[in-house]
């Protein structure tokens, strides 16, 4: 057990993190894991008490990275609707070789244990729902300063923006050549600008 307190947490689970996101909770072997943490399978059981703990917690760093993420890109805008539409940009912009290029690990969590593993999907469905409230609040907040009409639905448009995002970050996922990207990505910026009511 000592041993196993002899290591960088946060790292760690950065690495767990990139080995999950990138090949999935069952394509992932102890193997792997022994690889990207460094550490021997007992120090690794001690550390995290299991697979599935040590996948959770991954998960719960990568879901406060991106809602982190959103906020920080958020606070730099000028207005909310303005904000929203740069996230698109954003990824269309992302380097080859930015983890962030792969689909949704949320998403993909979902997708791949929905029917197998209803504790881990129900965790990352949570997540997803928790993105989605972040997104109708600055949609909330477009409304709030007159930027979208008084009878504007912000969980509806969340919605629609999440499904957005999602289906952008597919594109990157399947290597799409980098213009027709950006101009999904220049579509997706110039409908959310245009449900300003000033547009």
């Amino acid at each position: 057990m000592a041993r196993a307190a002899n290591y960088d947490r946060d790292a760690a689970l950065d690495a767990a993190m990139t080995v999950f996101w990138r090949k999935g909770y069952y394509a992932t072997s102890l193997k792997d894991l022994e690889t990207v943490l460094m550490m021997k399978p007992g120090s690794i059981y001690a550390a995290f008490e299991s697979k599935e703990n040590l996948y959770l917690l991954a998960m719960t760093r990568y879901f406060n990275a991106s809602r982190q993420g959103f906020r920080a890109e958020m606070a730099k805008a000028t207005s909310p609707l303005s904000g929203l539409a740069a996230q698109f940009q954003n990824y269309a912009n992302l380097a080859d070789g930015s983890q962030s290029r792969q689909a949704c690990m949320l998403m993909k969590t979902l997708i791949d244990t929905k029917s197998t593993d209803p504790k881990i999907a129900g965790v990352s469905q949570d997540y997803l729902c928790q993105m989605t409230q972040e997104f109708a609040a600055a949609f909330e907040a477009a409304r709030t300063k007159g930027e979208l009409a008084a009878d504007a639905d912000p969980a509806r448009l969340a919605r629609r923006y999440q499904a957005n995002l999602t289906a952008l970050r597919v594109e990157l996922q399947r290597g799409t050549p980098q213009a027709a990207v950006a101009e999904l990505a220049e579509d997706m910026a110039q409908e959310t600008l245009r449900l300003g009511v000033l547009h």
